[in-house]
């Protein structure tokens, strides 16, 4: 199998975040035309109730337009890319939806689609990249867990060996593997977590995990060391020659899966060389509360997941959780608020980069602190996707996709169905 290298296959994906990063002042979002939530007397909203339950009519709206968009999504994927394997824009990303639909309505169709999609997925695998979102590895326990569901245990284990069989490359620390999620080591780390989140126990088991942890914190030490980071942040990254910030190809994404549970990550590493890290990724954030693409980019204007505090609340949120410093969830609160006005995107209503995408960060703080406030921006978020294709957004290169299009639409208003298990898709564990 070849390893992975900064080449001319992401070429296309580096010049659309170049684009996005270096664009002028132009404004990327739309206003929010809602007025925000004002407390418990407005609980009444239509949304839900006093206690947060969704309303009858509320969840009849979120199931009829589900249903439309799935509609109009299955027409448009008769003309999508035959080869694209991947979750993040091609067939694994479909049946990664229909999988959770399943989960959510218990329709045995969908699993049914599931299956069907992923086995176009397994069809044009491309040997190379190792990722859950972009590679190989994504559609491999994708299939694992739908053939688990659908009883084929032996095409489950199969799915599963192959998938073990990518981990001596990505354990290499002399391999060209970056260590972000879409095209590196953390993204290879979510695809066996999500196995054992499916599974049950440690159906991968917790050596292999803690072997590519370990990977990615050496790699980290180098890099710090070798760009003398090492006394402002202990660990660093770079992907494309760019030190990114947000989830996708960045340190909060590589942080925020060092402090699960599921990793194992030492105490003592914990302290001593994740928190400053986190610490110093705080620190850049400008005056809006939002944060930079890069470091040392000082135009405050994204607000997506894969850039800007959209992205950067999950590391936040999980800081808390590990440390209980009581300054990590006043800067989620933080980028919260930036999202609430800033996070209506032009670039459409997926999640990646989208307003799909933003509504999950109030979905996260929701689930941590409680307060409906947040449950209430989510679904007035929904609202505006519910509104698909009436607000003069730009049209997705892989309009009908998981992570760029329609199909990451679905998700989330399927998952705010059930919002106290919402998940942001192929991140959130």
């Amino acid at each position: 199998m070849q390893t992975v290298g900064v080449e001319s296959d992401l070429r296309p994906l580096f010049i659309l975040l170049v684009e996005c990063a270096a664009g002028g002042m132009e404004r990327r979002n739309f206003p929010n035309p809602y007025a925000d939530y004002k407390g418990p007397s407005d609980s009444h909203t239509g949304h839900f109730d006093s206690a947060g339950r969704l309303t009858a009519e509320f969840r009849q709206h979120l199931n009829n337009k589900i249903s439309e968009l799935l509609q109009h999504m299955e027409k448009g994927l008769k003309s999508a890319d035959p080869g694209d394997c991947t979750v993040y824009t091609g067939w694994a990303g479909i049946a990664l939806l229909y999988l959770h639909l399943f989960d959510v309505r218990g329709d045995e169709s969908d699993l049914q689609h599931a299956q069907s999609y992923i086995t176009k997925s397994l069809n044009c695998l491309t040997k190379r990249w190792i990722t859950f979102l972009c590679g190989d590895a994504g559609p491999l326990a994708v299939a694992a867990v739908v053939y688990h569901k659908l009883g084929r245990e032996r095409d489950a284990e199969d799915c599963i060996r192959r998938l073990c069989q990518l981990h001596p490359s990505v354990v290499k620390l002399d391999a060209k593997v970056p260590d972000e999620l879409l095209y590196g080591r953390v993204g290879y780390l979510f695809s066996l977590l999500f196995i054992n989140k499916h599974f049950g126990g440690e159906k991968i088991p917790q050596t292999y995990i803690q072997q590519v942890c370990d990977t990615i914190l050496a790699s980290g030490v180098n890099l710090a060391n070798k760009r003398n980071f090492v006394t402002r942040s202990p660990l660093m990254y770079e992907w494309y020659q760019e030190y990114y910030i947000g989830p996708a190809h960045g340190l909060t994404g590589i942080y925020y899966f060092l402090m699960q549970p599921a990793c194992n990550t030492s105490q003592d590493t914990l302290l001593r060389q994740v928190k400053p890290s986190v610490d110093y990724v705080n620190q850049l954030k400008f005056p809006s509360g939002n944060f930079p693409p890069c470091i040392d980019d000082t135009r405050d204007q994204l607000v997506h997941w894969c850039h800007g505090a959209a992205g950067v609340i999950y590391m936040l949120i999980q800081a808390y959780k590990v440390y209980g410093e009581q300054r990590y969830l006043a800067d989620a609160l933080q980028c919260a608020e930036v999202v609430w006005q800033r996070g209506l995107l032009k670039k459409g209503y997926g999640l990646c980069h989208g307003a799909a995408g933003n509504a999950y960060a109030f979905l996260a703080l929701y689930n941590m602190t409680r307060d409906v406030k947040y449950l209430y921006r989510a679904c007035k978020f929904a609202d505006w996707c519910i509104d698909y294709g009436q607000h003069g957004c730009r049209i997705a290169d892989t309009p009908f996709s998981l992570f760029e299009g329609m199909a990451g639409t679905i998700y989330f208003l399927s998952d705010l169905l059930e919002p106290t298990k919402a998940k942001f898709p192929a991140f959130e564990l």
